[in-house]
């Protein structure tokens, strides 16, 4: 059968998805990586099990404050993964210290990693605390992804050393999406407290969320200075100097998350975490490379709190970046919308594709007269022949997807155009169109599926 004209042969990759396509690979990959032999974790913890580090167990032990941590992924009682931060050898002394976890579970927002609970257990042979947070596969902290000495590449026949230095427009696309999420915790009345490179995860392109939330209010829980009760709640004089102490408190812990914001700009400029402590320089480096708005708003964060400074600061200062991110945003909802449409055509496609390897050449029909290659099921054996075994003139196979794209997409719709279906000893011929063979095939998969 030779190829219509009207049809060129493309490259066969041309047609495949792209690459950013399968990084659902990678991530389904990582949620099903089972556990390494040997390492003794607990087989069910609180309804999580399937335990596994996310970090080396080996050599030298991180830290959260004071006390050793290992961070785990977990599958939960609904089958979805969570990271399970443990501190070890803590022993908690007032229940009320998870009052800050459940106010914490409440907010929801796209910067900040879900917490979703929080309990203290024996079951690794010590007495350990466990938060149970949101997990986000091959997530690196800021820290990994951008500061971490990077291994040389060999460019131009020579090792070159990598290049490190972030645009300013990724920066002020962080900066938007951290000041955001504080914003959203300060309202709740609450302090971030981990706004460092350590603590926030890229989890896609220029996507960030702050993780490991609430975990410092537990450690750091002080029952002489609670939280203020809540409104309608009788009080006391007593429970009035602890409501005013605890504003205190909050007031100085969300300057605090100011001041870290600063630093971690300065960090992320000169690609140093320790970049503030020689500020001079720092500033030097942030001037010859990054604008001065960039400047201007790292020294207002790392500045002396004075009596009215807020995070609703930082955002009159970054409002004209606002529209470049919102503009970044809407390009990328486009692109996922475009992915979306390409993923629903494929299922279309394949669901047509099912019921021809349904029903063509059944051999347990072979004597059936009703299935045999006559009528329908012989115009759709002859479509099948006109989709997939094009040959050229010399009768070699043509491989041509846009041709077989084109075919099943116009059998999909019905269309009235006509096309001609030769038989395979060339005989005979068959005029007929694309609703027709859609008929057919409809046809036959109904009486098939009735069977």
């Amino acid at each position: 059968m030779m190829l219509p004209p009207e049809y060129e042969v493309g490259h066969v990759m041309d047609y495949y998805p792209s690459q950013a396509t399968f990084m659902r690979a990678p991530r389904s990959e990582t949620f099903r990586t089972a556990p390494a032999p040997g390492l003794n974790l607990p087989e069910e913890l609180q309804g999580y099990h399937t335990l596994v580090p996310l970090e080396s167990t080996t050599g030298e032990r991180r830290k959260f404050g004071s006390w050793y941590s290992t961070v785990y992924r977990a599958t939960g009682k609904d089958d979805r993964g969570y990271v399970l931060r443990r501190i070890e050898s803590y022993r908690l002394t007032h229940q009320a210290a998870f009052t800050a976890i459940e106010q914490w579970s409440r907010i929801g927002h796209p910067n900040i990693v879900t917490v979703h609970e929080a309990f203290t257990t024996r079951s690794f042979g010590d007495s350990s605390l466990v938060v149970a947070y949101a997990y986000h596969p091959n997530a690196l902290t800021l820290y990994d992804a951008h500061i971490k000495p990077k291994a040389p590449i060999f460019q131009n026949g020579r090792l070159t050393a990598a290049s490190q230095h972030l645009p300013e427009r990724t920066i002020w696309s962080y900066i938007i999406q951290i000041a955001s999420a504080i914003k959203a915790v300060h309202d709740k009345g609450l302090a971030v407290r981990m706004i460092d490179v350590t603590k926030i995860l890229v989890t896609g392109k220029n996507r960030i969320r702050i993780a490991s939330c609430g975990l410092a209010d537990v450690l750091t829980y002080n029952p002489s200075i609670a939280a203020p009760p809540t409104p309608g709640t009788p009080s006391n004089g007593g429970s009035t100097n602890i409501s005013q102490a605890a504003s205190s408190v909050m007031m100085l812990l969300q300057l605090e998350d100011l001041s870290m914001l600063g630093k971690l700009i300065f960090a992320l400029c000169c690609n140093n975490v320790a970049a503030v402590s020689n500020l001079s320089k720092a500033v030097d480096i942030v001037s010859k490379q990054y604008s001065a708005d960039l400047k201007v708003l790292a020294l207002f964060c790392i500045s002396k709190p004075g009596l009215h400074k807020h995070i609703g600061q930082v955002f009159d200062m970054i409002g004209s970046r606002l529209l470049t991110e919102m503009d970044d945003l809407q390009h990328g909802i486009d692109h996922l919308e475009g992915e979306l449409m390409s993923e629903l055509e494929n299922a279309r496609l394949v669901r047509l594709l099912c019921k021809f390897g349904f029903i063509n050449e059944r051999p347990e029909f072979a004597r059936d007269a009703r299935w045999s290659e006559t009528g329908d099921r012989y115009i759709i054996k002859l479509f099948r022949d006109y989709v997939f075994h094009q040959v050229d003139e010399h009768g070699n196979p043509v491989v041509n997807l846009s041709h077989v794209l084109a075919c099943l997409n116009k059998l999909d719709a019905g269309t009235d155009e006509r096309i001609m279906l030769v038989a395979r000893d060339e005989q005979s011929v068959l005029v007929v169109s694309y609703q027709d063979v859609k008929a057919c095939v409809e046809s036959a998969f109904f009486e098939l599926a009735r069977r």
